[in-house]
């Protein structure tokens, strides 16, 4: 659930809540700006702005707020605070970090929801501006021009689209471990009824007798992670996904042995050694040698992330060259 979304359902309940944002660090600190945590008034808490002594005087600066908020209705609902954290706070990183604090009232619920139903959505970018009782934001396009005393902020993630075909062990421990993570996984499998009966919200699940179609619909710089009950199955899924030439990661559960199979095979098929080299087999970070499935799916989300952030790289990098040559506008996404 989002920042916003987290908001909304608390004020909804008629709850107050709080929300840190690190506005601005220097030097070392273990966040970097535009973080944010959530903390509810029973004291829980979403996100995080770093942990340690810092998080804790966060919390507690917050649960301070929502108390004086609910007990007069005239509590700090925006507060402004520097934290050197190794004077302050006894951290080493050495550095300092600008703090703002707000406090959420229901009364704000249908103000914010506009906000919430934004971040739904995916990622997008609000102009802000720090007024004296609250931030007075608004959701603005990329070419938006910067206004002297207004602030950017981030809000949302435009998840990465992971099709993960099979939903056995091993894809079922995936579901786990990809749940809290910033990826849309759109689950495969051509079994009658092979899902557990809940996943979590960022997750499709399609019984398809097409595995190899439902290809068709995903999107351009798609993960496909292949782990079926079939091997034919996996490896009519890794030809047709290798011949798209329009994945950014093709990637097939098995051994050493499996792969070199699936190469063979795959070049008596016709695909070129160019196509061939970008299936992944097997999968995982190396050193992990378990085979117990969470273990698999630890090392396989490892793994993911660290491709994810290195695609992520590539298409800003694409993008600003294109924006460059002119070739695309301020703002418009590469696929």
């Amino acid at each position: 659930m989002g920042v916003w979304n987290t908001i909304c359902t608390q004020l909804a309940s008629n709850q107050i809540c709080a929300m840190v944002t690190i506005l601005q660090t220097r030097g070392s600190a273990p966040r970097e700006a535009g973080v944010r945590m959530i903390v509810l008034a029973n004291g829980g808490f979403s996100g995080t702005i770093g942990g340690g002594a810092l998080e804790w005087e966060a919390i507690a600066m917050a649960r301070v707020a929502i108390t004086e908020t609910q007990s007069d209705g005239f509590g700090p609902t925006l507060h402004q605070s520097q934290q050197a954290l190794g004077p302050d706070l006894g951290q080493c990183c050495g550095g300092s970090v600008s703090l703002l604090l707000e406090v959420f009232e229901p009364a704000r619920l249908a103000e914010l929801s506009i906000l919430a139903e934004a971040e739904k959505v995916g990622a997008f970018e609000t102009e802000s501006k720090i007024g004296e009782l609250q931030v007075e934001r608004s959701v603005i396009g990329a070419t938006h021009p910067a206004r002297d005393g207004w602030i950017r902020e981030q809000f949302g993630a435009n998840k990465q689209t992971l099709a993960l075909f099979g939903a056995g062990h091993v894809g079922r421990a995936l579901m786990l471990a990809l749940a809290p993570l910033d990826f849309r996984v759109v689950w495969i499998d051509s079994r009658n009824d092979p899902f557990p009966e809940v996943v979590p919200g960022h997750m499709v699940t399609i019984e398809s007798l097409d595995p190899v179609g439902e290809l068709e619909g995903l999107p351009d710089g798609a993960f496909i992670l292949v782990m079926t009950h079939s091997h034919t199955l996996d490896f009519d899924l890794v030809s047709a996904a290798l011949l798209e030439r329009r994945f950014a990661y093709v990637g097939l559960i098995g051994s050493d042995t499996k792969r070199a199979r699936f190469r063979r095979r795959l070049r008596q098929a016709g695909l070129a050694d160019k196509d061939i080299e970008k299936m992944v087999c097997p999968i995982g970070i190396p050193g992990i040698q378990s085979k117990q499935p969470n273990a698999i799916g630890a090392s396989v989300v490892a793994d993911l992330l660290c491709r994810m952030e290195q695609w992520a790289s590539v298409r800003k990098n694409k993008q600003q060259s294109l924006m460059r040559a002119g070739r695309v506008a301020e703002g418009e996404q590469y696929g």
